[in-house]
């Protein structure tokens, strides 16, 4: 994996999550610290960051290849001898929030991953991928792209077995994977520094068929992730505010979500 010289850090903003008949609560980041309704932190290294699935927690690897679960004031180191100081690195968190995965110090071309309780028990190795950049959890799979951004791979947090994702070229930012861990949503590009960007032409395709999926939305798209339950967000650029179109596993939409218009410049991270 190259070394990347991007200095910016990961701002992140929560919108708290309504009641379930209501829009579901929108994550967003950009810049130099963490917002959220549960606390304000900061967020240090090089953009290597998470945010938990309920938004409560922020995991986080600092210049020492640390890493951390913060929550509030609250920062706890949980392992460390994680990859460091390239913002494509970043760690990954279980969909059901209780454990954090993350690309070891090893070889630029590929890495091991670990994985950890969010308590800092339990620690594993898994085999090596060369899919450690941006890493996505789904199901009991994690996707990442290369460090030569020349495709993405996956790895079975069971296994420990990788393989490449069909269909995929290049690849230089990965922002999800579906909870059947087949569907990866990615930015088809070639190069750049690894960090997160704001916003980004998502392409969508079946890592086992290669099968391209093209969400039945109008409007131009800057951003889409899958939700916990299958559903697919789609994020629509607007003139003052975003959109964010949510639709069914069969791509029906059933939900749209008018973003704050103060948001409109920042990146979406997680839809809650």
């Amino acid at each position: 994996m190259r070394r990347l010289l991007a200095t910016a850090v990961a701002l992140v903003a929560i919108i708290p999550a309504a009641p379930a008949s209501a829009a579901p609560g929108l994550v967003f980041y950009r810049d130099s610290a963490v917002h959220s309704p549960y606390g304000k932190t900061a967020v240090g290294g090089m953009s290597q960051f998470s945010v938990s699935p309920d938004g409560r927690k922020v995991a986080w690897i600092d210049a020492s290849g640390r890493v951390h679960v913060r929550a509030g004031a609250s920062d706890k180191v949980i392992a460390t001898g994680a990859i460091s100081g390239t913002p494509c690195a970043t760690p990954a968190w279980s969909p059901d929030g209780t454990k954090v995965a993350y690309a070891m110090t090893a070889a630029e071309s590929m890495a091991p991953i670990a994985i950890v309780g969010a308590d800092g028990t339990g620690r594993k190795r898994l085999g090596k991928t060369y899919g450690v950049c941006h890493l996505a959890w789904g199901g009991r799979h994690l996707a990442g792209y290369t460090g030569t951004t020349d495709g993405v791979h996956l790895i079975d947090t069971v296994t420990g077995k990788t393989r490449k994702a069909r269909g995929v070229g290049m690849a230089n930012h990965v922002q999800s994977l579906s909870p059947d861990g087949r569907k990866v949503v990615y930015q088809a590009r070639s190069g750049g520094d690894g960090s997160w960007p704001t916003a980004f032409p998502p392409r969508i395709v079946d890592t086992v068929t290669g099968k391209r999926i093209v969400p039945p939305v109008k409007g131009t798209l800057i951003g889409a992730t899958y939700l916990n339950d299958g559903k697919l967000a789609v994020r629509v650029r607007g003139a003052t505010r975003n959109t964010v179109v949510v639709l069914t596993p069969g791509l029906k939409v059933v939900q749209k979500i008018a973003e704050p218009a103060k948001y409109r410049t920042y990146g979406l991270l997680r839809v809650l």
